[in-house]
């Protein structure tokens, strides 16, 4: 079994649901948990695992605000000293279609699923870096890979945290931080009327939360977008396809037309390792297929 003893671990939006299962898992592989949450589940599920015989401290606070925040990851520091592990799980939904949906309440979910996970990670960030180890899991969602009606705020969050989790993972390689996505499907509150009964008892929270200690062990990977549920675990990329030098000038339009099945073609399509892979295949290609052009 992965051994996480000697590890801090702290949890936002871990008072129910996923958040829960976590908390109650990382306890379980021997993690002392920092379960943070807004009201009183922080303090059950920190009586469960106590109840249990693991190490716990429940918080309360909003990941929204930096002040709670500092003060929560202060608190994990002077009790357990250290954090080695964040799960940004906290989160709401806001689901409307795009042109019924208030800004504020796009805003209000960026806020807390996207710049609250930015908030968490930055209350670690130097601690990890000078202990030189540490494990970020950004909860990401296929709405987010893939687009879901009436979740363009939700979509937007979960997609900026894959864009926030690949930097993050190149700035903390030297480090010894490993930073990865988990897209879970699951019941929780947030989604308990959107499955009928028989689906829900395969979509318990219980059957992702194996994913995430991997995620967050000695062993884990970077880098990774782990979608999970109902006990079955799948990898999303975002990948580059070969692609097709059209040049410049007047044609330029129409020969990316023409071009567009050759474009799109995802035969030989890689994963880049930074964002300047994308660069480095323009301007080789310029330079090679210039001549080539009709």
């Amino acid at each position: 079994m992965t051994d996480l003893r000697g590890r801090v671990a702290l949890v936002t939006g871990g008072g129910a649901g996923l958040g829960r299962a976590h908390a109650l898992l990382l306890a379980r592989h021997g993690a002392k948990v920092v379960v943070n949450d807004l009201g009183e589940g922080a303090d059950r599920v920190a009586a469960e695992i106590q109840a249990a015989g693991g190490k716990a401290l429940a918080l309360h606070g909003s990941v929204t605000d930096e002040a709670q925040v500092a003060a929560m990851v202060a608190a994990a520091m002077e009790r357990f000293g250290g954090v080695h592990i964040l799960v940004n799980n906290a989160g709401i939904l806001r689901d409307a279609s795009f042109g019924k949906m208030s800004l504020d309440d796009f805003r209000l979910v960026l806020e807390v699923h996207l710049m609250g996970a930015v908030i968490c990670c930055k209350s670690v960030w130097n601690i990890m870096r000078e202990q030189r180890y540490g494990r970020l899991v950004m909860t990401t969602s296929s709405s987010g890979l893939y687009g879901n009606f009436g979740q363009a705020n939700y979509s937007a969050a979960k997609m900026g945290l894959v864009g926030l989790m690949q930097t993050l993972a190149i700035e903390g390689a030297k480090y010894g931080i490993k930073v990865n996505c988990l897209a879970p499907t699951a019941t929780t509150a947030m989604t308990d009327t959107l499955f009928p009964e028989p689906i829900k008892a395969m979509l318990v929270p219980e059957r992702v939360s194996p994913g995430l200690i991997h995620l967050v062990s000695d062993n884990a990977p970077t880098r990774a977008v782990l979608c999970a549920g109902a006990g079955h675990f799948a990898s999303a990329h975002i990948t580059l396809t070969r692609g097709v030098f059209v040049g410049a000038g007047d044609k330029a339009a129409d020969r990316v037309a023409r071009q567009w099945s050759a474009i799109v073609e995802r035969t030989g399509e890689a994963v880049p390792a930074a964002g300047s892979v994308q660069l480095d295949l323009e301007l080789a290609s310029a330079q090679q297929d210039e001549q080539a052009l009709d």
